[in-house]
């Protein structure tokens, strides 16, 4: 082989080897995706598939799922019934984000009659209230109610630190054929709070839920407070013993 036909193979395989390289750049900038969070796969020390290590996520085999404390149906005038429930997570580092829960209600016979849906954020070791209002104004009586939460659907959120709640103190109970409780909500922190949801549960000398009611509080100041008011057009269904307002926390979900 002479010396031109030397350097022409010689200039084809580097020719070639160029294409190649462009081709193999083209290639892994095609197909090759940087691991994130959002990939469905589990990569760049993730606990789980897009959960944990790097992720804001934590896995939801790690924590505890929320729970119901109690679910109770109460009548606050006729024919219109409503939900009051106490949402508890018990874990310190996350918080449960669009929490996909299920209230189903039963009738005196344990047959059931209605069911509502809903989400609902649960931030880290707080109990949250959750009432429904009108949740069902069907003649037959509401005896039993029951919430679940669907599994497949928690996202855990990380959290730094518990968010401080709201206090809500100077509770005033006024019985009779319009009830009404009136009590003051104090803001601890050096924050203006905003849209706060605040509800009052009744309960009778045997500790059961017999009427509750929600109220918004806009604007909370900083190291201030607001004044609460809870109003019924009908009287409570039993003797109220004792009142309990407990403040959503507000979510830094």
């Amino acid at each position: 082989m002479n010396w031109a036909a030397k350097r022409r193979t010689l200039i084809e395989i580097i020719l070639l080897a160029c294409g190649g390289g462009i081709i193999a750049i083209v290639l892994v900038a095609t197909f090759y995706k940087t691991p994130s969070c959002m990939d469905t796969k589990q990569n760049q020390g993730e606990l789980g598939i897009d959960c944990g290590g790097p992720c804001a996520y934590a896995c939801t085999v790690d924590e505890t799922p929320p729970a119901a404390r109690f679910v109770r149906a109460v009548s606050s005038e006729p024919g219109r019934t409503d939900a009051i429930a106490y949402i508890d997570n018990t874990n310190a580092d996350a918080g449960a984000l669009n929490a996909s829960y299920t209230i189903e209600f039963y009738g005196p016979t344990e047959a059931l009659i209605g069911r509502k849906t809903g989400t609902i954020n649960v931030p880290p070791s707080t109990t949250v209230p959750l009432f429904l209002s009108n949740l069902y104004s069907g003649s037959e009586p509401v005896s039993q109610a029951f919430l679940t939460f669907d599994q497949t659907s928690l996202k855990w959120l990380r959290a730094a630190q518990k968010p401080i709640v709201p206090v809500p103190d100077a509770i005033q109970i006024q019985d009779g054929p319009t009830p009404r409780i009136t009590a003051r909500l104090t803001n601890p922190t050096a924050h203006i709070l905003y849209n706060i949801s605040v509800v009052a549960t009744v309960f009778d000398a045997s500790d059961n839920a017999i009427a509750a009611s929600q109220t918004l509080v806009p604007q909370l100041p900083s190291q201030g407070s607001a004044p609460l008011i809870f109003t019924w057009n009908a009287p409570f269904a039993g003797t109220p013993a004792r009142v309990e307002i407990l403040p959503a926390a507000p979510s830094t979900l």
